[in-house]
């Protein structure tokens, strides 16, 4: 029987775990995502004309669109229920507009998590399109072709064809690249550190050189350090003085997708993209057995850790039977909004907290399973009491040398039963790496010396960004939102701009010399201030205090003036070698291609010689004899024999040369 109602959603799966939710009086079919977009290969958008953009069927998409309307005749209703977000309501406005724009009962639906009280409750109250937030997704999408269409030729002219340049991406790599260059200009400089070990009795502990005649202590070499250690070692060692204190460790707030992102990469070592596509796997629906899919999670696009009245009642219920009353607030725990952030949404959290991570596992992959866990338990521990530690830290006095130690000890583990954060693996705080444990002491008390130990030490830089750290500046700096973090990162990866190696990410040359030229002629577009300020220009539009014509007058007035420039100026860049051509025996120059750098006769096009450039790394394949090529794929850079097809040796990472 067909459905009275036709109900559209972006994806098969979550198509067919709302149509076991909905019924028979329900058609629900899946739009496989965006149908109506900018055209690919124009610009799309009338600058004479208030920036109108030009729609069209995407390639490929029109079997989709017949079907869709196909479904549509003699429905009573056409429910739109794509994803609750900018994005989402964009997708649904154009279907209304230029699919069943002659159709009169046209609706949006949207729930934060696929559960039969959610989808009824959506379906029950059903409202017209946003068109505020459609116009916030229309600005940022035009926003992004204009600067996209028009500052990729400008890399072709210069570095080679088939490179982009996105608005918030390119402000991404621009971080990227600044911290290789402040690792680039880095000096090490040496320090040393003294650590006693001392006792009262039976027991003893750690105790690290603080201040020197009531200076902050700073050895530079070991010189120094040996005249240290030779003066406090014939020197008492006193207790001047000890403060007892109790602190309080309070839970996180439940995930937002930034947060998440950082998480899964810490604790999962999962990379955004992964870490989106699982969630997007459990929030559309998982089969777990009931002969239907069910979603596990809310959904995973969200800046606000805001939680639902009802679900904060489960949560508190389920802590009060599982844990005890000792670990339950007396009243629920609630988090700070950030400015902006999209209110009506929930945080990233289980639908149905009884459903604990080990009764799933036997329906879920093992990553699926856990991010799931890692979920759940930051849910349950965000509504739980704090953890409570005893601290004590102790002041040792020794000549004009004062000695430090600290220690803690856990009272109660509060919400540390639940989840534990990267910074609360060690209890207490350490001394050397080993946990310290302060004996009782006394003022007053005159310690025995067991040992003093120096150690050297060099500064270090900053660290690289991984996906967690870059999210997290990027959230900080008030870059991109939470639908845009993985593909940023995706993009910039895919381009070869950066690779990640071991987790961070190392930006390449083709990705220093994109930034540069964009630095150059476009500073204000790669701002992180401009930037920032564009994305709340656009939140601004989504909530009816801005109109998005004047911010894309405002944006593209200045734009359109760096692009006369630099179309005007930028030249192509030759990089010569001594290599020449075995063809012709011109010279050879770099070039890039989509499969990465490699040398090009400077006779093209009418003479076409290329070469790969080698590493100088001999093929580690016995008896092979060739030198190993960098290629990219689909799959991104690796390392091949220049032998092939003959040697099919590759390898991720550049083996030693032996």
């Amino acid at each position: 029987m067909q459905g009275k109602s036709l109900v559209i959603v972006e994806s098969p799966t979550k198509a067919k775990t709302i149509k076991k939710i909905l019924g028979d009086n329900f058609s629900v079919v899946s739009s496989m995502g965006h149908i109506i977009d900018l055209p690919q290969k124009k610009l799309g958008v009338d600058l004479e004309k208030g920036f109108e953009p030009e729609y069209v069927t995407l390639p490929g998409r029109q079997k989709v669109l017949a079907s869709l309307k196909k479904e549509a005749k003699n429905k009573d209703a056409i429910y739109i229920a794509t994803d609750p977000d900018r994005e989402g309501e964009a997708i649904g406005w154009q279907l209304k507009e230029r699919v069943f724009k002659k159709n009169n009962n046209v609706l949006r639906v949207t729930f934060h998590e696929i559960t039969p009280a959610a989808v009824n409750e959506a379906f029950k109250s059903p409202r017209d399109f946003d068109l505020n937030m459609v116009e916030a997704q229309v600005g940022r999408r035009v926003l992004d072709r204009i600067v996209g269409y028009f500052l990729s030729p400008l890399l072709w002219k210069k570095i080679a064809r088939g490179l982009s340049a996105g608005r918030v991406q390119s402000v991404a790599l621009r971080l990227i690249i600044e911290r290789e260059r402040e690792i680039q200009k880095f000096i090490a400089k040496e320090y040393w550190e003294v650590e006693a070990e001392l006792a009262k009795g039976e027991n003893n502990f750690l105790a690290k050189l603080n201040k020197v005649s009531g200076q902050k202590a700073e050895i530079k070499n070991e010189q120094e350090t040996e005249k240290v250690c030779q003066e406090a070692k014939i020197e008492k060692f006193i207790v001047l003085e000890i403060k007892k204190s109790e602190k309080k460790r309070y839970p996180s707030a439940p995930f937002i997708t930034s947060t998440m992102q950082q998480d899964a990469f810490n604790k999962l070592r999962f990379n955004a993209n992964k870490t989106m596509l699982l969630a997007q796997q459990l929030y559309e629906g998982i089969d777990i057995g009931q002969d239907n899919p069910v979603g596990l999670i809310t959904y995973m696009r969200t800046d606000s850790p805001r939680v639902a009245p009802e679900a904060i009642n489960e949560v508190r219920d389920y802590i009060a039977l599982s844990f005890g009353k000792d670990y339950l607030p007396d009243k629920p725990n609630y988090y700070k909004v950030k400015k902006l952030a999209q209110e009506a949404h929930e945080a990233i959290r289980p639908t149905f907290v009884s459903r604990h991570p080990e009764s799933l596992k036997n329906f879920l992959t093992p990553d699926q399973h856990k991010l799931y866990t890692l979920i759940y338990n930051r849910f349950l521990a965000s509504q739980m009491k704090p953890a409570l530690f005893a601290v004590i830290s102790v002041d040792i006095e020794a000549g004009k040398y004062l000695f430090s130690a600290s220690g803690s000890t856990l009272l109660f583990d509060g919400f540390l039963l639940a989840y534990k954060n990267n910074e609360d693996e060690e209890e207490d705080d350490d001394q050397g790496g080993k946990k310290n444990k302060i004996p009782l002491l006394e003022k007053g008390d005159i310690l025995d010396l067991l040992k003093i130990t120096p150690s050297q030490h060099f500064t270090k830089p900053p660290a690289r960004y991984s996906d967690s750290s870059l999210i997290k500046a990027l959230e900080e700096d008030g870059i991109g939102r939470p639908s845009t973090y993985a593909p940023i990162i995706y993009t910039i990866i895919l381009r070869d701009y950066a690779r990640r190696i071991k987790g961070y990410f190392n930006p390449t040359e083709l990705g220093f010399k994109v930034c540069d030229l964009l630095v150059e002629y476009f500073p204000k577009v790669v701002d992180i201030k401009f930037t920032a300020l564009m994305e709340e220009q656009l939140d601004e539009i989504e909530e009816g205090r801005l109109k998005k014509l004047k911010v894309l007058e405002d944006f593209y007035a200045p734009f359109k003036v760096s692009l006369d420039f630099a179309q005007s100026n930028v030249k192509k860049e030759v990089i010569t070698t001594d290599k020449v051509c075995d063809l012709c025996g011109k010279p050879m120059i770099v070039k890039w291609g989509r499969r990465g750098k490699f040398l090009s006769c400077s006779g093209f096009p009418e003479c076409k010689g290329s070469k790969s450039i080698t590493s100088g790394v001999k093929c580690p394949q016995e008896g092979c004899g060739g030198e190993l090529i960098e290629r990219r794929s689909a799959r991104g850079f690796f390392y091949g024999c220049s032998n092939f097809p003959k040697c099919r040796f590759v390898s991720r990472d550049l083996p030693e040369d032996k």
